[in-house]
């Protein structure tokens, strides 16, 4: 018998044209196995977009499958967290239209980690191209999509979650 760890997580709908929540809605609900109706607001950074979140509970690598659903869809903005469990990393996936998706590891205060190996390449290519380390280390740790997403975070205070939980 395979041993699967729960976890849980947040979707965070950052921006999308309104024209693709129930696309959205879809499929998330199919990754979850139940419908999922979000409570969409106006996103006053782009308009005529629109944000929403949800909180879920399923088993642990949920949140790729739900990255890679999400990424399929154009001029969307989101952010997908997963926490750590049982024998399984937390996991943190951000994309933008502009910057494709980064993910990466997260601890159990939800901190970014970077592999050696992803770090040591990055200083090696800064090296030989001659740009800057500071630079470098900085995409590795995702910076450029938090700067990005700053202000869309900042602009969905107060919006409303929903727990949904994963049918096995």
């Amino acid at each position: 018998m395979a041993y699967t760890s729960t976890t849980r997580g947040v979707v965070f709908i950052h921006s999308t044209p309104r024209a693709l929540t129930a696309h959205i809605e879809w499929a998330l609900g199919g990754l979850l196995g139940t419908p999922v109706n979000l409570d969409w607001v106006e996103q006053p950074v782009a308009p005529g977009t629109v944000r929403s979140e949800m909180s879920w509970i399923g088993a642990a690598d949920l949140s790729a499958k739900i990255a890679s659903a999400l990424r399929g869809f154009p001029n969307l903005r989101f952010e997908v967290t997963e926490e750590p469990s049982a024998g399984f990393d937390g996991q943190r996936f951000v994309s933008t239209p502009s910057l494709g998706i980064w993910r990466s590891p997260m601890g159990v205060f939800g901190e970014s980690f970077i592999s050696d190996e992803k770090l040591r390449t990055a200083i090696a290519n800064a090296t030989s191209a001659g740009n800057s380390l500071v630079d470098a280390v900085d995409e590795v740790m995702g910076g450029p999509w938090d700067r990005e997403l700053e202000p869309f975070r900042y602009a969905g205070d107060g919006v409303p979650v929903r727990w949904l939980h994963q049918v096995s």
